[in-house]
């Protein structure tokens, strides 16, 4: 299973490791012709209107919006909402879903716990909330897959997983092992 980190911005080292560590393989995607082969792609964290800019800069927007499976972690969630729920920013509108930005705070307030993701079974899984956004709204084919004091913080519709927090910064990989499965099933 080949599956991308978007190498624009965020933790693209620690996604590529914890891919490798799953069972992919995986590789750094920074221009339309490195999607060539891939099963599936990783937007890490960073700074979404950032990366919603260098999306466009790179022609990156139209080849993510074809349907490869996605599984986005913090600005990934927030670019792969088709709304913001104040504000602008470019988004790649892949699931049906309102987000807040920097809605747990500012980065003082970053924060680690643990969440219990359902399809996961067993132990919630370590979270990093490092200016984490989560989604206000859900659509009705969107599935919510963790809430965190009524927040939701894990949803996925069709091959799109999205994620407010960064699993890529623990060492538990089932999150991006659930990501590789839900690609292998889509595919």
């Amino acid at each position: 299973m080949r599956i991308g980190v978007l190498d624009l911005q965020g933790a693209v080292r620690e996604h590529m490791h914890a891919l490798e560590e799953a069972g992919a393989e995986p590789r750094s995607v920074k221009r339309p012709a490195d999607l060539a082969g891939l099963d599936g792609i990783v937007i890490p964290g960073g700074e979404s209107t950032t990366i919603g800019m260098l999306l466009d800069e790179y022609g990156l927007r139209a080849p993510l919006s074809d349907g490869i499976p996605v599984m986005g972690t913090c600005a990934g969630m927030i670019l792969m909402a088709n709304r913001l729920a104040e504000g602008e920013q470019p988004l790649l509108g892949l699931m049906d879903m309102e987000v807040a930005r920097n809605a747990f705070g500012r980065q003082r307030e970053s924060f680690e716990t643990d969440v219990a993701v359902r399809g996961l079974g067993g132990e919630p899984v370590p979270a990093v909330f490092i200016r984490a956004p989560y989604a206000t709204r859900l659509g009705a084919g969107v599935e919510l897959l963790a809430e965190l004091d009524g927040r939701i913080v894990a949803a996925r519709q069709g091959p799109y997983l999205a994620l407010a927090f960064h699993p890529e910064l623990t060492a538990d990989r089932r999150l991006h092992r659930y990501f590789i499965e839900e690609v292998a099933r889509s595919g």
